[in-house]
């Protein structure tokens, strides 16, 4: 199985047509869709051409859509020369098969797409084997039975969106296969996890603060790591533009020191096997001891968004955990909209990633979230004045002053206990 990254070129994209199925038929809540499901055909590499939407209570069993809606997608795509039809839900194996027999074109479902852009993300080696995984479970009940769609799915590592990965597997594959690969792949990411798990008590023996950012795809999360950080992480405005976690030290107003973590972001509906499958990944959370969940307050479904992100993390059991809500891009617009009474309670900050507006003033929350009451007046010697560095890196120092009697400060640290190495020096 052979991994492809990267998108086609313009001559090479493939016409898509979108099928939307909303559960009301709110305007807002249709564009919003549609929007988002736009955006990941494009991030995938799509050419995305028209749309059709159809309010169903409950999906065809069948065709998911009605045989009418159907007719109508199959018109557009002989007018739009499409070759590929996307389903803004996940799909059963039969309605994949009825669907591309019924329109002979190639058929994906959300789901197929996400994992899609997921192949072409993945940079680590633990991220290629998480996507690998997913798409290797997620495709082995469509393989079986499904000829007819496959063949016209195409093999190989070029055969277009939905068939990069495990996806190119070729008729022949059968699930003897298909299986040996999946318990081969769980092998090697148990070894990865080991190796994660030494990693991450390294980093917990060091004693410092852990920041994990969270949020929805595309709120600028990497973009708000690399203006605390000073960094240059990969950060775009497209959806899923990093996927693999990226850990950076920086250091809060006080002068102490902490990390900062970048997680995959979270999208509607994310499909069960994607959550499953960056499990390991995720339960970097449980270690946290702040989350800053980053809303992209420019887009007017930012409320809905939120909501997602919050449930996902109640699937975690992360709902309990200390958090800042980020809400970014405020550079984007002329006044700020109203984020509810309920969140109006919480600790907000408003920023602009990319100016950087109010990141002063979230530096400062954070702080004052991760930095404990307990405190102490030091005077060091100066023959001890090695343990200044000891001081800022273990906890917060201010109103450092050099005297005859030695160097003096306030230290302010988290936990309960004054660190031993200049607990005999405070006053």
């Amino acid at each position: 199985m052979v991994w492809e990254t990267g998108h086609d070129t313009a001559e090479q994209k493939e016409r898509a047509v979108l099928v939307l199925l909303p559960e009301s038929k709110d305007r807002w809540q249709e564009e919003d869709m549609l929007q988002e499901l736009t955006e990941l055909g494009r991030t995938a590499g799509l050419d995305v051409v028209d749309h059709v939407i159809q309010h169903r209570s409950v999906p065809d069993a069948a065709y998911c859509i009605g045989r009418g809606k159907l007719e109508e997608v199959r018109q557009l795509c002989l007018t739009w020369d499409a070759t590929c039809v996307v389903f803004d839900r996940s799909l059963s194996p039969s309605q994949l098969y009825n669907i591309g027999k019924a329109l002979d074109l190639k058929v994906l479902d959300k789901t197929m797409l996400i994992l899609d852009i997921f192949v072409q993300r993945a940079r680590s080696r633990e991220g290629k084997l998480q996507v690998e995984l997913a798409q290797a479970n997620y495709l082995l009940p469509r393989l079986l039975g499904q000829g007819m769609n496959l063949s016209r799915q195409g093999g190989g590592s070029k055969g277009g969106v939905g068939n990069r990965g495990p996806g190119e597997t070729k008729l022949e594959t059968d699930r003897r296969r298909i299986r040996q690969r999946i318990q081969m792949v769980e092998r090697e990411l148990k070894e990865v996890r080991k190796q994660r798990a030494v990693q991450q008590k390294s980093k917990l023996k060091g004693g410092l603060p852990l920041i994990s950012l969270v949020g929805y795809t595309n709120a600028g999360k990497s973009s708000l790591l690399n203006t605390l950080t000073d960094e240059q992480i990969y950060a775009e405005d497209q959806l899923f533009a990093t996927l693999d976690p990226t850990t950076r030290a920086f250091y809060l107003p006080g002068g102490s020191k902490a990390l900062l973590t970048d997680t995959v972001g979270f999208i509607r509906d994310l499909p069960p096997q994607l959550i499953e499958a960056f499990k390991a990944t995720l339960d970097e959370l449980q270690y946290a001891d702040l989350l800053l969940h980053v809303v992209d307050l420019s887009n007017s479904n930012f409320q809905n968004q939120l909501q997602e992100v919050e449930e996902i993390l109640l699937q975690l059991n992360l709902q309990e955990k200390p958090r800042i809500f980020v809400f970014n891009k405020i550079d984007m617009l002329d006044e700020l909209p109203s984020v509810g009474q309920g969140l109006e309670r919480e600790s907000c900050c408003y920023v602009s990633a990319v100016s950087g507006q109010g990141i002063p003033a979230l530096l400062e929350m954070m702080e004052a979230r991760l930095i404990k009451t307990v405190s102490c007046k030091v005077q060091l010697p100066v023959a001890e004045g090695r343990l200044l560095y000891k001081a800022y890196e273990t906890g917060s120092v201010r109103d450092l002053e050099y005297t005859e009697a030695g160097i003096c400060f306030t230290w302010s640290g988290r936990g309960e206990k004054i660190p031993p190495e200049f607990a005999e020096f405070c006053l």
